[in-house]
């Protein structure tokens, strides 16, 4: 039977906008994952297959397919391609499943996957408005189709958190509770040096930035809605980031031949969708999914990270799951460290993976909520 395994997954410290990588072009961005996570596999960056990067709004330096300029950056092989993917906030987490998808149907051996967004420069939603000086508002409007199934229903990100908080009856206090608990385990990680071994710092950068130290439910109850009547304030939504991350999924084959000792194994790779407009709730379906594809409950798993895009995204994955709320993003997650939308995805894998061999686990599970309503999931088994 054909495997998928992991050699070794690295991320940049997380830096907040305006921060201390703001000013770096995004192409040295991820050129500075890719030398970080080649050198620590110890494997020649000439044998690598293909580079498959995530990012979103590709526009000015995350242009022209960022994965190859990225690879070129780093000073590799010509001869070695690269594609760069765009799930949304699950960019580079698909891009970890195409990379494995590769190795396991036989065609390529040695797969870089990664991520790299610059949301300093390039804001969120960039390539939404680009059309806007074409005559599109955005990407749904004058569609036909779109139009009859859906009609003017808004599609945002922050209408979906709303609802989900409304639906699943979390008032604004245990919003804030939640985001003030994903401060302090990231700070509790950074201060006791957990990240440590998945960093690739940049220069002096060797800490995420994100984590505020002074936040307290009482400052985060005093900040206003982000509308009249919304439980939603910016205290409880991940935080725009810049950052980059990176892995290398090899064949059983080339581990062997190259006397190479992987970090894990990939158990299983899936994606599912649910209502664009809910938009955010697509974890939900893909978990339960992939434990029905393995034969896993939630019990066998012993870590998680969901991405915290807001805090209703995780708690309403938390009631219908059932899953062990001190299992799941035990170092924090986006709200306190920060969310680099196209890196996102392997840096969330880095994480797990370094964690599960911390803990001496066996499974850990990955999942996250994407624009349009997807989500991925990837089951990672330590070897």
């Amino acid at each position: 039977m054909a495997e998928a395994y992991v050699l070794d997954a690295v991320r940049t410290p997380v830096g907040r906008r305006g921060g201390a990588l703001s000013a770096m072009h995004s192409a040295d961005l991820g050129a500075h994952v890719i030398e970080a996570v080649v050198g620590r596999a110890g494997v020649d960056p000439a044998l690598v297959d293909d580079v498959i990067l995530g990012c979103t709004d590709t526009l000015g330096p995350q242009a022209g397919n960022i994965a190859r300029t990225a690879w070129l950056a780093a000073g590799f092989p010509h001869h070695v391609p690269g594609v760069t993917v765009d799930r949304q906030c699950g960019s580079s987490q698909q891009a970890v499943h195409f990379a494995a998808q590769a190795v396991l149907s036989g065609t390529m051996d040695l797969v870089l996957a990664g991520g790299v967004q610059n949301m300093s420069q390039i804001p969120i939603s960039a390539a939404m408005l680009a059309g806007r000086e074409h005559g599109f508002d955005d990407p749904f409007s004058g569609s036909k189709g779109w139009q009859e199934r859906y009609g003017a229903a808004e599609i945002s990100q922050f209408h979906a958190a709303e609802m989900i908080a409304s639906h699943w009856g979390f008032p604004r206090a245990q919003l804030e509770e939640y985001a003030y608990s994903s401060h302090q385990r990231a700070i509790a990680a950074i201060d006791s040096g957990r990240f440590d071994a998945e960093l690739a710092p940049v220069g002096d950068f060797r800490h995420d930035e994100g984590p505020r130290r002074d936040t307290t439910l009482e400052r985060m109850a005093s900040l206003k809605p982000l509308s009249p009547g919304s439980v939603l304030t910016a205290a409880v939504a991940s935080q725009i980031s810049d950052g980059a991350s990176a892995t290398l999924i090899a064949s059983a084959s080339f581990v062997a031949e190259h006397g190479l000792k992987p970090r894990a194994r990939i158990h299983h790779l899936s994606v599912r969708a649910a209502d664009p407009v809910w938009m955010l709730t697509g974890p939900i379906p893909a978990t339960a999914h992939a434990l029905r594809r393995t034969g896993l409950s939630i019990g066998d798993i012993d870590l998680f990270e969901v991405n915290e895009a807001f805090a209703p995204v995780v708690l309403a994955w938390l009631d219908e799951t059932g899953a062990d709320p001190a299992r799941v993003n035990v170092n924090g997650g986006g709200i306190a460290l920060g969310h680099p939308i196209g890196a996102t995805g392997t840096k969330l894998f880095a994480t797990l993976l370094h964690e599960l061999e911390r803990r001496g686990g066996r499974y850990g599970l990955q999942t996250m909520c994407e624009g349009g309503g997807t989500a991925n999931v990837t089951i990672i088994e330590r070897v």
